[in-house]
């Protein structure tokens, strides 16, 4: 059935029903391409002009532009992500959109199928004004997890003066979030007999020492790096596995850290960081041998007084009464990635990201309204 122009509650409720999942997270997961398609079908019916970005595997970004491109214009990107986590162990049907009171239920109902729709809404009525410049809503795949979605975008050449992500804000406004580094540490040790203490080296001993001297970072090196709207940097020991018996010295031991990152930090600064220690480890203990790799993903960072910040929060302001108030989310988005390709971008959308990928998510539907009417304004005031 046809969506009336404009009618973001029914474009919500119809990309929910869309299974979505990520194939690369959920074994049989079709992926966002039914969902982009049906995304396609009513926007190219509102006027929209469609691009498409095949990414990988049959799985393609969706370009949606309005407006008119003109030289020296403005040129807005709306930026959101089509998949959807797994389904397990939810507590109402994940593909059956449910409204309760005001709530709207389904999987990907809050991550974040109401902020795309929220973005789509919000362009089509800016460009029924007199706007100049062009609107650029991006339905992207793949940002649950490794954003290739939005990577293969900015590769092939997508610029904007700026960008909102309309991740899950619970509608603040969000110019910064942490990045983080996945660190892997491989310890080598030598198998003996548990009663030949002058033969075995022990592996799991090594990463014993080694996460000690990171309990030691996490105290008191990371309490003194911090953001105004993040709070501090942070460490956690996320897996370790080592060992064959109760009897046999362990030869391996591998230790997986998760490092968050607060702006000004980089995977390489951290890499040096943790080298640097474990060099300091080894004059102390010479049989220590442990390799370390690593990777992740930027912090993102806008200024709170740019003039992205200030004029999306005058659009709230204008619709709401009062300005948003400024946050910085606990989770990563591709944000991030726009902003280090030289876009400013913040956060800002309908629904909790406690709610995202959750036994029960939904999303107010007054929220999905409210966004919509704000980022119309943003629009707007933007592209006037």
């Amino acid at each position: 059935m046809p969506i009336r122009p404009g009618d973001v509650r029914a474009l919500t409720e119809t990309l929910i029903r869309v299974d979505s999942r990520n194939p690369t997270l959920v074994s049989g997961g079709p992926g966002e391409s039914g969902c982009a398609h049906v995304l396609a079908e009513v926007l190219g019916g509102w006027g929209f002009r469609l691009e498409w970005q095949e990414v990988v595997n049959g799985r393609a970004n969706l370009l949606a532009r309005i407006g008119t491109p003109q030289a020296g214009a403005p040129v807005l990107l709306f930026n959101g992500h089509l998949d959807v986590v797994g389904v397990e162990g939810m507590h109402h049907p994940p593909f059956a959109p449910v409204i309760e009171g005001d709530l709207l239920y389904g999987r990907g109902s809050c991550d974040m199928k109401a902020g795309i729709a929220a973005m789509c809404v919000a362009a089509w009525q800016a460009a029924q004004q007199p706007i100049r410049g062009e609107i650029v809503v991006a339905a992207v795949i793949d940002e649950e997890y490794e954003s290739l979605g939005t990577r293969a975008m900015l590769e092939r050449g997508i610029r904007a003066d700026v960008a909102v992500v309309t991740e899950p804000t619970r509608l603040a406004i969000c110019p910064a979030h942490r990045g983080f580094v996945w660190l892997e540490f491989v310890f080598t040790g030598r198998a003996a007999h548990g009663s030949r203490y002058d033969l075995g080296i022990d592996a799991i001993q090594q990463a014993a020492t080694v996460l000690t001297a990171l309990g030691r970072v996490q105290q008191v090196l990371l309490p003194t790096r911090t953001h105004p709207l993040l709070g501090r940097a942070s460490l956690h020991a996320s897996t370790i596995t080592g060992g064959t018996g109760w009897s046999t010295y362990p030869e391996a031991c591998t230790l997986c850290v998760e490092r968050r990152t607060v702006p000004g930090e980089t995977t390489a600064s951290v890499l040096h960081e943790v080298e640097t220690l474990l060099a300091d480890l080894r004059r102390t203990d010479p049989t220590l041998s442990v390799t370390v790799s690593g990777g992740g993903q930027l912090p993102s960072d806008v200024a709170v007084d740019a003039p992205l910040v200030r004029r999306l929060s005058n659009a709230s302001a204008s619709v709401r009464g009062a300005a948003p108030a400024s946050e910085g989310p606990s989770a990563w988005t591709d944000a991030a990635l726009l902003n280090e390709a030289g876009i400013p971008a913040v956060c800002y959308g309908p629904g909790d990201i406690a709610l995202a990928h959750a036994a029960t998510e939904y999303v107010p539907l007054t929220e999905i309204d409210i966004a919509t009417a704000v980022l119309t304004a943003f629009a707007i005031d933007w592209c006037s």
